[in-house]
Formats: C-alpha cells, structure tokens, sequence
C-alpha cells in the first residue's frame, strides 16, 4: 500500500494501526473510542459456519467484521449508530479491499426493523456499552460514553435486536463484563436464547475475570458448556499462548 494511498485515507487525528493477522489494518481516530482486546476475542469465540450471514451490532470501527473475514466469513454487516465511527469503519473496509465481503451502516439498533426483515441472519455478535448509564465515570468525549455505557442501546435492546435478526437455530456471541452475567443470562433467555457456551477472561492466572465470552442459540435445548479460562498474559506481562495462538498463522 503506498503512503499515497495512506495520505488519502487519514484525516486530523486518524491513524492507521495493524491489526497483527493476515495484514489487516483499521483506521482509528483519537478523540473516538478505540478498539482493545475484547473485540479480538469475540472474533475469535463465535461460532461460525460456512455461508453464515453476520451482523455485528455496534461495529465501532469495523474490527470485528475484519477478523471474521480471516475465518472465512464473507457475508458481513456492521451496524454502527456513530457517524464518525462508522465513517472509519467504511474506510478501514475499502483500505482493506474487503467491500465484497463486508457492507457498513450507519444505523441505530433499536430501529433495525426498519432496516431488515425478522430472521435474516445465522450469526450475531456484538460487543456492547458494558455499564448503565448511572455507574461509572461517563467520557467527555460523547462517542466514548456511547461505546462505554448504554447512552443509545441497553442490554436488553442489543439481545432483543440479536433475537430479531437471528432464524431458528441461529447464533448470538457477545463479550461482558462478569458481574453483570446473571442479567445477561435472564435476557437472553427471556427472548428465547438458549445459553450454550461460556468462557470467563482473565488478565493472569490466578486473577478474577475481567471479561466475560457468552454464546446462545435460538430454540436450542438448556446445556450450558462452560469452556476452559482464557487468560491474556503471563507474569511477566508478555502475551500468554491462549492469545498468542490467534497470530499463529
């Protein structure tokens, strides 16, 4: 790619970070908010079938689409309400030269029915705000407060649009934090979700969970697998193998 072709791209305040799998590159802009490891391993938990038609809920900068690709997934939708964000992530998608796998809309979830039919998809992921609106310290920057707390979705909003899209038998994988994982669990169930897997991240062994990677399935039968821990990094602060096995490629 030539620094020309880079100079086009990047505007005040932009960069362009790689992605470290299969020379993937995103575009990111320092005032919005930037994708961190939570994205990567959604990426890598959801279940994903040949053929599969994916929607990500709240793409932000398109991250999620772009890894999916390097599993094989060629039928990808972003939805993001952020016009800056999704701006960045049509771009970092025609950088990429991914535009005939991967189609970006600007677009708020909670309208999705006036956006596409029920039952569209056989996957959805999402990667949501993780705190209510009342705990925690809400970002001066407005893009940052909407991907960190539930300003425009709440948790209830993104599994209720999961449930619309997805047919029979389809999939919804999202990333959460621990504490709220009862919550998550009565959602999902109430709209018809069946709980399969689960799997607890950790920052080190030893350490309580920092994140948590959830997947349903639509009118499945109860029986929860709860996967081995993911751990992020060793002791000496160097990236643990759990991770490190995503860039072995």
């Amino acid at each position: 790619m030539s620094l020309k072709r880079i100079d086009f791209l990047l505007a005040d305040g932009e960069r362009l970070d790689d992605l470290q799998i299969d020379g993937l590159k995103v575009i990111q802009h320092k005032d919005q908010f930037r994708f961190s490891v939570d994205a990567v391993l959604l990426s890598h938990f959801a279940h994903l079938k040949k053929k599969s038609r994916v929607i990500d809920l709240g793409t932000g900068t398109g991250v999620i689409p772009l890894l999916l690709t390097t599993r094989g997934a060629d039928n990808i939708t972003g939805i993001e309400i952020n016009a800056v964000m999704a701006d960045l992530a049509k771009r970092s998608v025609k950088y990429n030269q991914l535009e005939d796998k991967i189609k970006i809309v600007q677009w708020d979830l909670r309208e999705i029915r006036n956006l596409f039919q029920a039952s569209m998809f056989d996957l959805v992921v999402a990667n949501p705000p993780y705190r209510p609106v009342k705990q925690g310290k809400i970002s001066e920057l407005d893009a940052v407060a909407i991907a960190r707390h539930e300003v425009t979705a709440t948790l209830e909003d993104v599994v209720m649009t999961a449930r619309y899209l997805l047919n029979m038998r389809g999939r919804f994988a999202m990333v959460h934090l621990p504490e709220r994982l009862t919550e998550i669990i009565v959602v999902m169930h109430s709209v018809g979700i069946e709980p399969k897997r689960l799997q607890f991240v950790h920052s080190k062994m030893g350490k309580k969970p920092v994140l948590v990677l959830i997947e349903g399935v639509v009118g499945a039968r109860s029986g929860l697998i709860v996967e081995k821990p993911f751990t992020i990094y060793n002791e000496d602060g160097s990236y643990h193998k759990d991770i490190m096995e995503y860039y072995a490629r």
